[in-house]
């Protein structure tokens, strides 16, 4: 499939798969929607709810161009934390396409974090930094067998629109499997079918304000 590098509205790129007319970002702002959606509601909010808990462990399913991965590991309000990351990919971004990105120069003082997320190999970890760990898992979605080991999930796959397969309630019961309890998932869709697949599996589920361009999205809890 044609993919392309398109600039988004707050100035920020992404990259575009143009037969499915869907992108890896928002086309309303790729960093807005990653700060808005996996920073503050995900991240932001795991931290606030467990003030003490100084070492904690994500999951990204959907690693892509390693945005969200970046500004994690760069986030200002989590700095003396001790995060151990994992990113979920099958298909990697090719080196070509993560060169056209503008990642680097949107975040000039800590560029070097995200030539580091992809210069490290696959299915080994990494400590990148005194505070960040990553492990970049390449792996199908549908094979994630972790049981009680993730405090925070980004779910960023491609949309339920091209790939309604990946936002089944067989999907978000290995993920919750994958959980630690009180661990939270969010996500950028908002979408009543999802909400009801989260559910259905466990999750307590809130709807809260989408980042620019959108209305809602969905934060889920895994209460016991």
């Amino acid at each position: 499939m044609k993919r392309s590098i398109i600039t988004t509205a707050d100035g920020s790129k992404t990259i575009q798969i143009e037969h499915w007319n869907e992108q890896y970002h928002s086309i309303h702002g790729a960093f807005q929607e990653a700060k808005h959606v996996y920073i503050e509601m995900g991240l932001g909010a795991f931290v606030q709810r467990h003030p003490q808990q100084k070492q904690l462990t994500i999951l990204e399913i959907g690693f892509g161009t390693g945005l969200n991965a970046m500004l994690t590991a760069t986030n200002e309000s989590t700095k003396q934390k001790l995060i151990t990351y994992h990113g979920i990919e099958a298909y990697p971004v090719s080196n070509e396409e993560l060169q056209a990105l503008n990642y680097t120069a949107l975040l000039s003082s800590n560029s070097f974090i995200f030539d580091e997320l992809h210069k490290v190999s696959w299915n080994t970890v990494h400590k990148l930094t005194p505070f960040f760990t990553l492990k970049k898992r390449k792996e199908y979605f549908a094979d994630l067998n972790d049981l009680d080991v993730f405090d925070v999930v980004y779910f960023d796959a491609f949309g339920p629109r091209v790939q309604p397969e990946l936002w089944t309630t067989a999907i978000f019961e290995l993920i919750f499997k994958a959980m630690n309890t009180q661990g939270i998932l969010v996500t950028y869709s908002a979408k009543g079918s999802v909400r009801r697949a989260l559910q259905q599996v466990g999750f307590e589920v809130e709807r809260l304000p989408g980042p620019p361009g959108k209305r809602e999205m969905l934060r889920a809890t895994k209460l016991s």
